[in-house]
């Protein structure tokens, strides 16, 4: 459950994160695109990048670029499959042997390890170290995904191992077994597992936010050295074994990043590729650098496609005016999301938002709800008693693109005599503000990614009424419908997972009749890799971007 990282701007590497269905004009979906050759083993691959990652303990650390590094130097029971498209949105057993045994109605998982599992310091990756590594996520000091403690049992009063010991709800009746024992029935639970703060540790390690400067290393790379803000880099990890980790091809040798580099500057290296920046990835290129890669060379090591996020315009509900459904759906109605893709960059940078869910999440439903019509706009408006018009304001970012947008929907509004005032809000407090609903206005620029391709991950965080909280409140919209919280119950409780993503993408029509948002745009990622770089292909499960851990180089030597 994470908000857009396109608007949050959280790190440059973010781009190398989520989803793809549909490639742009210069796109190949199907992997067989630049970069995509097999990688040789050996060398260095090279980032260049604007900002550091988050954070180095995967207890903390939760957003798409992160979360996409992380798979370099830590493993999981489960974790996504390699690949373009479907391959890379499978989720796989990765340290387990399965995906998991569920009982006692999917409320009860059993998962059994594979045999020579070790850490970076050559200690067992045993039982103990997955249930230690779990119970991390109830500690004071940690953030993190939310689904350990959404899911598993627990005491209200759990502080997590350092401050409460073991939790009685994670067994190890063996070395190599380990049991969960969960709130309720969750038949997704393999998916919940790729999260981040599902990673084992040594027991009795990393207090504090001690693994945010030394991590102990459980994939195929351990950190070798870590300057905050300016460079970082992996070697291997000699205690990992390729015979148990399917999914890791690990050919480099290393990985190199450089931080604290300009966007136009970052741009003007890929597009050059010189030297070691043909080794080099970094993230989309910048609107402005667009119509500079279309020569035959640029083209040809181009990758493009959605970043597999929604961004939409929040409409509190409780606000005055907004508390009437006809209109809410007068705006939706009146929003031209052609002028907002022209805001973004255009149509090589996104495309029209139609559906709540972006399009590569599965079963979704495709349609258009409310296509742009400033007839049906006005006319909903005068059966509301409002034609006269009223004034809202909108809370957005200082950043050049938000700004467009905002722009583009104050405009559409103004036909329908309402006045829009832009609230600009400083990048680094933008998401406390409108996250506090005492805080937010009427209106809201935001996005939302999923953390895997369900609607699990998309709706509930977003619609549940139930989930409204003071601080730190996802539910923008403050939109609180018994029969959409009753569905989203029933939905929650399947047991077949294809059945009720299905019925998530039913439920998104459903919510999109009491028109809490508008959806205006899935944007869309360009990234020029080095033209040694091998192994280059847009991840189904990171937001958009290039998988790290399929990525190589084509000729080491060179």
């Amino acid at each position: 459950m994470r908000r857009s990282t396109a608007l949050t701007g959280v790190t440059v590497l973010s781009t190398l994160m989520l989803a793809a269905c549909s490639g742009g004009p210069n796109a190949s979906s199907d992997g067989a695109g630049p970069g995509s050759g097999k990688p040789a083993t050996g060398g260095t691959v090279h980032f260049l990048a604007k900002s550091d990652f988050s954070h180095l303990d995967p207890g903390l650390g939760f957003d798409g670029g992160v979360n996409n590094f992380y798979r370099l130097i830590y493993r999981g029971l489960t974790t996504f499959g390699a690949g373009p498209g479907a391959k890379g949105t499978k989720v796989v057993p990765d340290l387990a042997t399965d995906l998991g045994t569920p009982s006692d109605d999917a409320k009860t998982w059993t998962y059994h390890l594979k045999d020579g599992l070790k850490f970076e310091d050559g200690s067992p990756i045993d039982s103990t170290s997955v249930k230690f590594g779990i119970e991390r996520a109830w500690d004071p000091e940690m953030g993190g995904s939310p689904y350990p403690k959404q899911l598993i049992e627990a005491p209200a009063d759990y502080k997590g191992p350092y401050q409460s010991g073991g939790l009685d709800s994670i067994e190890t009746p063996d070395s190599k077994t380990v049991v969960f024992h969960l709130k309720k029935s969750f038949a997704d639970f393999p998916s919940a597992l790729t999260m981040p703060n599902f990673t084992p540790f040594p027991k009795g390690n990393g207090a504090g936010h001690a693994f945010d400067t030394k991590p102990i290393a459980s994939g195929p790379y351990k950190v070798a050295s870590h300057t905050q803000g300016s460079s970082l880099k992996l070697v291997r990890n000699p205690q990992w074994k390729a015979s148990t980790d399917q999914v890791r091809a690990a050919k480099p040798d290393a990985f190199e990043w450089t931080f604290g580099l300009d966007s136009a500057t970052i741009d003007e290296r890929m597009l050059a590729g010189q030297g070691a920046d043909a080794d080099a990835i970094a993230a989309s290129i910048q609107p402005s650098t667009l119509s500079r890669v279309q020569t035959p060379e640029l083209k040809g090591r181009t990758l493009s496609g959605p970043n597999g996020c929604t961004t939409y315009l929040g409409l509190n509900t409780t606000r005055n005016h907004l508390s009437d459904l006809r209109a809410r759906q007068a705006i939706a109605y009146a929003v031209d999301k052609d002028s907002v893709v022209a805001a973004m960059g255009g149509r090589q940078l996104a495309a029209k938002g139609t559906a709540i869910q972006p399009p590569q999440m599965l079963g979704r439903t495709d349609y258009d709800r409310y296509p742009h019509s400033r007839t049906k706009a006005k006319k909903l408006l005068a059966e509301a008693g409002l034609s006269g018009g009223f004034s809202l304001t909108l809370d957005t970012r200082p950043v050049p693109q938000q700004q467009a947008i905002s722009v583009a929907i104050q405009e559409a509004l103004k036909p329908l005599n309402i006045k829009v005032k832009i609230n600009n809000i400083d990048t680094s407090t933008f998401y406390e503000v409108i996250a506090s609903t005492s805080k937010q206005h009427d209106l809201a620029l935001t996005g939302w990614c999923p953390d895997w391709p369900s609607g699990a991950t998309f709706l509930p965080p977003l619609f549940d009424g139930r989930n409204i909280t003071p601080t730190a409140n996802t539910n923008i919209s403050q939109i609180d419908n018994a029969a959409i919280n009753k569905r989203m119950d029933e939905i929650a409780a399947m047991k077949d997972v294809s059945a009720a993503n299905k019925a998530y993408g039913e439920l998104d029509k459903q919510i999109m009749a009491q028109a809490p948002i508008v959806p205006l745009a899935y944007e869309k990622y360009i990234f020029v890799p080095g033209a040694n770089i091998a192994g280059a292909y847009r991840s189904d499960a990171y937001t958009g971007g290039i998988d790290l851990v399929s990525v190589g180089l084509k000729d080491p030597g060179k």
